[in-house]
């Protein structure tokens, strides 16, 4: 899918168009927006480039000289952008090449930076004079995006949290559960953040002529800084939910271990009472009373007895 962008008196606005572009609306553009581009798609776009797109592999690659580069067609960054399917974060990587008149994003997937961007494009609330603000306006919006993830994280730990220290009926192998999901959406979320400072921290290298470009540039720095403390928070906070849910569930399991074992020492004695008695020996006086059978039943009554009332007075009960 193949977007176009022009910048009219400093409003970012789409092209209206069927799909098909000519050659002067490509080289007027100043955002080209390539969603899991078609081979033909990939021709036109080489073809006004005169350089070859980046294939999904080379984006994938993880060498900041892979990453980051300049050449004859610009300057090429390949950010990690978060995604989410099926209630899980996951990470996909978009490629920007940014030329003196235009910017030109590759991706694979759709992604609710782009999304959002192009909703308020619409209703004029992109504001951007060049293709060199744009792309830095295209990052203010992924760490913002970042930012609303680790909120939305952080309220559901504090659900997790009251769940695992003050509800009594809690199951806590579903607390276990809910802390994974979100320990690992916080990884991504953390590994987003670290790269778009890479991202940005090469760029401002190559923005030096454009000093409020270089302000935003550090401004969002300075988001990020913040923004990856908070993650360290939230690392140190589900750790220490899974310590408590793992130790609450050795509890549990103990007073299980606990009643099997109090239970195995009271019925010790009275077993043992019934095994002398069901001895098979021909001279064992208590086989002729007249109370054997009720003496026997007593001894076996105060023998289980008196170990439990032994534990109660301990208090191990």
């Amino acid at each position: 899918m193949l977007r176009l962008f022009e910048i009219q008196r400093g409003k970012i606005r789409e092209s209206n168009s069927d799909g098909q572009y000519e050659n002067k609306q490509l080289s007027e553009a100043a955002w080209i927006d390539l969603q899991e581009p078609e081979e033909d798609e990939r021709d036109l776009l080489e073809q006004l480039l005169r350089t070859e797109l980046p294939e999904s592999e080379d984006v994938e690659e993880i060498e900041s000289s892979a990453r980051y580069f300049i050449d004859t067609a610009g300057i090429h960054v390949h950010s990690l952008y978060l995604t989410q399917s099926e209630g899980r974060h996951n990470t996909a990587t978009a490629a920007f090449i940014l030329q003196p008149q235009r910017l030109i994003t590759v991706r694979d997937s759709e992604l609710a930076d782009f999304r959002l961007l192009r909703m308020r494009a619409r209703r004029g609330q992109v504001e951007a004079h060049s293709a060199q603000e744009l792309l830095i306006l295209l990052f203010e919006q992924k760490v913002e995006n970042l930012a609303d993830a680790l909120e939305d994280n952080y309220l559901k730990l504090g659900e997790v949290s009251h769940l695992v220290l003050e509800d009594e009926d809690a199951e806590l192998e579903e607390a276990i559960d809910h802390l994974a999901k979100l320990e690992d959406s916080n990884g991504k979320i953390r590994l987003c953040l670290m790269d778009t400072q890479r991202s940005i921290a090469f760029l401002q290298r190559h923005l030096k002529d454009d000093p409020e470009l270089r302000e935003s540039c550090w401004g969002i720095l300075r988001d990020i800084d913040t923004l990856m403390s908070h993650t360290t928070f939230l690392f140190e906070k589900i750790n220490f939910l899974m310590d408590s849910t793992q130790g609450f569930i050795n509890i549990e399991q103990n007073q299980i271990i606990k009643i099997f074992s109090i239970a195995a020492v009271v019925f010790l004695p009275p077993t043992m009472v019934a095994s002398i008695y069901g001895m098979n020996f021909e001279h064992m006086p208590e086989l002729q009373w007249l109370l054997g059978y009720p003496w026997a039943l007593g001894l076996m009554l105060m023998a289980g007895m008196a170990p439990y009332l032994y534990f109660k007075k301990k208090g191990w009960l």
